[in-house]
C-alpha cells in the first residue's frame, strides 16, 4: 500500500534544543511522542514525505505545492542558524498531483511561489525524522483559505498521485492545535481554546475524520487553532481506509496546544467515505432549506443560476409579490458554500427602482464581482446557500451604546470613506467587534474621527 502512515504533528521551533535551550524541556511529551514516529518512520522506510504546513505559501482560493528540485531552510528567525536543511523534492509526485488537480479543474498547482525556503511548520517534523531517518524525498503542500470540504478533496488528489506513482509515502500533517488555552498565552484565552484541543484530539485519537468537517469556522477562528486545515487534508489522504488511530501526546503548558497521533491504514472500508457522506448529508439539508425558500431568496438564485449557466440577466417576474416589485430599499445579497462566505454584495440605500432589482444586480454581483473571491462555477450551484437581507434606512446615532449587535447593522463613516457590517452574523460577538471589522472593511483607522448609522434588516433565507 503506497500510503503507509501519517501523522498529526506540532511545530513549536522551541522543540528544537539549539531554539529552545532548554524551554523545550517544558514539552517532554511531545518531545518524546516525536521521537517515536521518527522511530517508526525510519523502520517503514518511505521513498517520499509530504509535509502540509499552515507557514508554507497561503493562497485563498488555491493550493500551493511547491516546486523545483530542492530547497534549503533554517532556524536563524529564531536564534539557529547552524540548524539548517537541505531538502530534494519529488518532482514525479508533486507533478502527478499537480496534472491530476489540473485535470479535475482543482486549485492547486506550483504557480506564485517567491520565497523558496523551508518554513518552520515543515522543518520542524524534518528535525525529528532526520535525526532518524534521511533516505527520502519531499513534497510541500501550502493550505488554502477553501473550505474545510475543499482541503478534504485534495488531500484524495493527493491519495490518488500516490497511488498512480507507486509512490511508498508517509504522510505528515503539521500544525499545532489551540493558541488559546492560557491566559498567559500568545493570543490569551477563550473557551472555545480547550475545547477545540478536546474536540480534535478525541476526534484524532478515534480516527472520527468526518467529524473534522463538521468543526465550524467561526468555532475554529475563536479557538485560534492552526492546523485544521492541514489535519483534513490528512484525513483525505486517508479516505475509504480503515485505519488505526493512536494518541501518542498532547500538552498545553505554554498556553498553545500541541497534539500527535499516528494513523495506519489498513484495507478499503467503504463506510469511511467520509466527504462523500457529508455531501449527501449536505445536499440533503440544502434541498430542505431550498423548499422553503421565501420569494426573496427563490429570486436571488434564479438569477445567479440563469447568469452563471447561460449569462442571462434576469428581469423582475410576474409572480413578485407588491412588496418586491413595488416598493425601494437597500438589499445585500450573501452566497455560503460549505459553511464558508462565497460572496456578497449589496447597497445600503435603493440604487434600483425596486427591491427585485435590487435582488437581481446585486445577486449577480455577489455571485461574479466579490474581488475577495473568484466567480461562482456551474458546479458549484448545487452546494450554494443563498440569504437576502432587506435595509431599513440608515438612522444617526451617538455612540456605541445605541447598538445591539444581534439587531442592528452598523455604517462606519470617516469622510469619504465608509464601512458597513450587516447585524447577527457569526463570529461578531460583541459592538467592538462589529465597529473595528465595518472600519477595517471602510479602510478607517483608529486615529480617524467616525460618525455611526444604525439599521436593521429583514433576513431572508
Amino acid at each position: 500500500m503506497p500510503i503507509l502512515a501519517a501523522y498529526m504533528v506540532p511545530h513549536p521551533p522551541m522543540i528544537v534544543p539549539d531554539v529552545g535551550r532548554g524551554s523545550e524541556k517544558q514539552i517532554t511529551k511531545t518531545v518524546r511522542a516525536y521521537e517515536e514516529i521518527a522511530g517508526e518512520i525510519a523502520a517503514l522506510r518511505p521513498e517520499t514525505i509530504i509535509i502540509s504546513s499552515p507557514h508554507s505559501v497561503l493562497y485563498a482560493d488555491y493550493f500551493h505545492v511547491s516546486p523545483g528540485k530542492a530547497a534549503t531552510g533554517d532556524f536563524s528567525r529564531f536564534g539557529a542558524g547552524q540548524v539548517s536543511f537541505r531538502e530534494t523534492y519529488d518532482q514525479e509526485l508533486s507533478g502527478a498531483i499537480c496534472s491530476l488537480s489540473e485535470a479535475k479543474g482543482f486549485p492547486a498547482g506550483t504557480l506564485g511561489e517567491r520565497d523558496k525556503r523551508l518554513d518552520h511548520g515543515t522543518m520542524v517534523p524534518l528535525y525529528f525524522v532526520e535525526q532518524q531517518y534521511r533516505d527520502f524525498r519531499l513534497v510541500r503542500i501550502g493550505l488554502s483559505g477553501l473550505s474545510l470540504a475543499e482541503h478534504y478533496a485534495f488531500g484524495q488528489i493527493i491519495r490518488e498521485a500516490v497511488e498512480q506513482t507507486g509512490r511508498r509515502t508517509v504522510y505528515i500533517a503539521s500544525g499545532d492545535l489551540s493558541h488559546k488555552l492560557q491566559e498567559y498565552g500568545p493570543y490569551g484565552y477563550a473557551p472555545e481554546g480547550p475545547e477545540y484541543d478536546r474536540r480534535i484530539m478525541d476526534v484524532c485519537s478515534r480516527g472520527a475524520f468526518g467529524e473534522m468537517l463538521d468543526f465550524e469556522e467561526s468555532f475554529c477562528d475563536r479557538a485560534a487553532e492552526c492546523g485544521h486545515r492541514s489535519f483534513v487534508i490528512m484525513a483525505g489522504v486517508l479516505d475509504g481506509l480503515a485505519v488505526e488511530a493512536r494518541q501518542l501526546s498532547h500538552e498545553d503548558v505554554t498556553g498553545v496546544g500541541y497534539g500527535i497521533c499516528s494513523f495506519r491504514p489498513g484495507e478499503p472500508s467503504e463506510g469511511r467515505r467520509f466527504l462523500a457522506q457529508w455531501r449527501k448529508k449536505q445536499a440533503e439539508a440544502l434541498a430542505k432549506r431550498r423548499s422553503s425558500e421565501d420569494c426573496y431568496v427563490r429570486l436571488a438564485r434564479e438569477t445567479i443560476e440563469k447568469y452563471i449557466l447561460r449569462r442571462e440577466r434576469n428581469t423582475v417576474p410576474e409572480w413578485a409579490p407588491p412588496e418586491m416589485a413595488e416598493r425601494k430599499a437597500g438589499v445585500f445579497v450573501s452566497i455560503h458554500e460549505d459553511g464558508r462566505l462565497r460572496g456578497c454584495i449589496g447597497t445600503i440605500l435603493p440604487v434600483y427602482e425596486s427591491v427585485a432589482e435590487e435582488i437581481i444586480h446585486n445577486a449577480v454581483s455577489a455571485s461574479t464581482r466579490d474581488p475577495r473571491f473568484d466567480p461562482v462555477r456551474p458546479d458549484e450551484l448545487d452546494r450554494l446557500e443563498i440569504n437576502v437581507d432587506v435595509l431599513t434606512a440608515p438612522e444617526r446615532i451617538e455612540s456605541r451604546d445605541e447598538l445591539d449587535v444581534k439587531r442592528y447593522g452598523v455604517i462606519v463613516s470617516s469622510g469619504s470613506k465608509r464601512g458597513l457590517l450587516l447585524p447577527d452574523l457569526d463570529g461578531v460577538d460583541t459592538v467592538d467587534e462589529q465597529v473595528d471589522i465595518a472600519m477595517r472593511k471602510g479602510g478607517i483607522s483608529p486615529r480617524e474621527k467616525i460618525t455611526l448609522e444604525r439599521f436593521e434588516v429583514i433576513r431572508h433565507r
